[in-house]
C-alpha cells in the first residue's frame, strides 16, 4: 500500500524532486544552446573574455552574414543537399517499411514474428560498427563514394525503427477493415495503399520527424561514404570541411554552428505534439 503525506490541510504534499529535476535538466539543455545564440553576434575578443555575458553594444550580423556569405564554409548551400538526402530517405523508407510492417501485423505465423525480431535487432546495432562493412558491400556494388550509396545507406538503417513504429500501430486497426475490403475486390497491396495507409498517418508523421532529423544530424555515414572530392556537402559535413581550418576563430565557429542546427530545432518544436500522439497512439489497443 502507498503512503502519502498529507500537510497541514489534508492535501498530500508535492515532492520537491521532480520540479529540481525538471530545473537541473532545463539549465543543462538551456546553457548550450544560449552559449551557441550569444556568441554567435560577438566578436572574438567578447567571446574569449566572457563568454556568457550580452553585450549589447557589441552584438552584431556581420559574423552570421559571412557565414552565410562564405564560398569556403557555407553552410547554406549544405541545406538543398542534405534536404535532398531527407526527402529521397523518407520516400524509400515509407515505400518498404508499410508494405513489410503491414504484413507482419497482420501474420500469425512464427517466421513472419521471427522477420520482426530480425528487424528490431538492427536497432541494437550502433552505426558506426557498420561503417566498415556497408564501405566494402558498396564497392562490391559499384555504388561507393556515390549518393545512391549513401541514401541505399540511410534507408536501410531508418527501416528497423519504422517498421517496429508500424507494426504496433496497423495491429490497433481492426483486421475486418481488410476483411471488408478483400469482399469489395481489393487486392492485399490496394487494401494497405487505399485503405490502411490513410489510416496511419499520426505513425509515419512521427517516422517521417525521426528519420528527418537524424539524417539532418549524421555526419558519419555522408564523411566516410562520400568523397571529398565529389563536391557534396550536408550540413554538418559542411560545417566540418568549413571550420576545421579555422578552430580558432570562434567567429566562424559559432554562426557556422547556428545555422547548421536552427533548421532541425525550429523543425523539432513545431512538429513535437506529432512525435508524442505518433508514439503513444499504437501503445494501447482500441
Amino acid at each position: 500500500m502507498a503512503f502519502q503525506v498529507h500537510g497541514p490541510t489534508g492535501r498530500p504534499r508535492r515532492s520537491p524532486v521532480r520540479p529540481l529535476m525538471l530545473g537541473v535538466l532545463f539549465v543543462v539543455m538551456a546553457v548550450p544552446v544560449y552559449l551557441l545564440v550569444v556568441n554567435s553576434f560577438k566578436p572574438q575578443e567578447d567571446i574569449l573574455d566572457n563568454p556568457f555575458a550580452v553585450p549589447f553594444g557589441d552584438l552584431t550580423l556581420r559574423h552570421l552574414i559571412d557565414a552565410i556569405q562564405s564560398p569556403q564554409y557555407n553552410v547554406v548551400k549544405g541545406y538543398g543537399f542534405t534536404l535532398f538526402l531527407v526527402v529521397m530517405v523518407d520516400l524509400f523508407c515509407i515505400a518498404l517499411a508499410g508494405p513489410a510492417a503491414y504484413v507482419i501485423a497482420r501474420s500469425l505465423k512464427r517466421r513472419t514474428q521471427t522477420l520482426l525480431l530480425y528487424f528490431l535487432a538492427g536497432t541494437f546495432i550502433p552505426g558506426a560498427a557498420l561503417i566498415i562493412p556497408v564501405i566494402y558491400v558498396l564497392r562490391s556494388v559499384g555504388l561507393a563514394n556515390t549518393v545512391t550509396g549513401l541514401i541505399a545507406h540511410d534507408v536501410a538503417s531508418t527501416l528497423p525503427v519504422s517498421i517496429f513504429l508500424f507494426v504496433g500501430f496497423i495491429r490497433t486497426v481492426p483486421a475486418t477493415i481488410d476483411q471488408a475490403a478483400m469482399i469489395d475486390g481489393a487486392g492485399r497491396l490496394r487494401t494497405f495503399w487505399q485503405i490502411i495507409f490513410p489510416l496511419m498517418r499520426p505513425a509515419v508523421v512521427t517516422v517521417l520527424i525521426l528519420n528527418s532529423i537524424g539524417i539532418w544530424n549524421d555526419f558519419v555515414s555522408p564523411q566516410i561514404l562520400l568523397s571529398p572530392g565529389s563536391g557534396k556537402y550536408t550540413v554538418t559535413t559542411a560545417i566540418y570541411a568549413g571550420i576545421s581550418q579555422y578552430s580558432t576563430d570562434l567567429t566562424k565557429v559559432f554562426p557556422n554552428l547556428l545555422l547548421a542546427v536552427a533548421p532541425v530545432v525550429i523543425f523539432f518544436i513545431y512538429m513535437q505534439r506529432h512525435i508524442i500522439s505518433g508514439l503513444t497512439v499504437g501503445a494501447v489497443k482500441g
